[in-house]
């Protein structure tokens, strides 16, 4: 399970950022769906809503530390 993590961790690093906006609005569906599916009772998994609010996470904090080193290449 942790060198799954790492390797999607590298993975998202390794994208644009066009490509990470692009992850992150398919992720916030996948979120969407899940918890449709579990206001509906119809998720089983209940970890995996956790597990996709945290890749939210990671793909703000990507875009965000990019944003960051752009602004302070621009000055």
């Amino acid at each position: 399970m942790a060198g799954q993590l790492k390797k999607e961790r590298s993975d998202l690093r390794e994208l644009d950022l066009a490509e990470l906006v692009d992850e992150l609005r398919q992720a916030k569906q996948e979120s969407l769906n899940l918890r449709f599916r579990s206001a509906t009772g119809q998720l089983d998994n209940h970890s995996e809503l956790r597990r996709v609010r945290r890749r939210i996470a990671r793909i703000n904090t990507l875009i965000r530390q990019r944003e960051v080193a752009a602004a302070e290449a621009g000055e």
